[in-house]
């Protein structure tokens, strides 16, 4: 594991010291941690959403079977490397 130092101004840390006191992380590297996942989180739904409204605006096609396969194929890769630990 990497470690990474950060400066935060003074009312930042209080906010993050108040996180950590509430007790909903033990300590400031989950948190940060955490807000990284999340932000990872909502960029795969944003690129989702893209990828859908392009799909609809895009032209109809006829989907073969061989097209499903391969659509199956790399959803299901993509699954498994995020159930890989990080």
């Amino acid at each position: 594991m990497q470690t990474m130092n950060i400066s935060l101004p003074d009312p930042l840390k209080r906010f993050v010291d108040g996180q950590i006191a509430q007790g909903r992380y033990s300590s400031v590297s989950e948190y940060v941690r955490e807000l990284i996942r999340a932000d990872e989180r909502r960029k795969a739904e944003e690129d989702l959403e893209a990828k859908l409204l392009e799909g609809l605006n895009s032209p109809e096609t006829e989907l073969t079977p061989a097209d499903w396969a391969r659509i199956r194929k790399e959803a299901l890769t993509r699954l498994e490397a995020h159930k890989k630990p990080r």
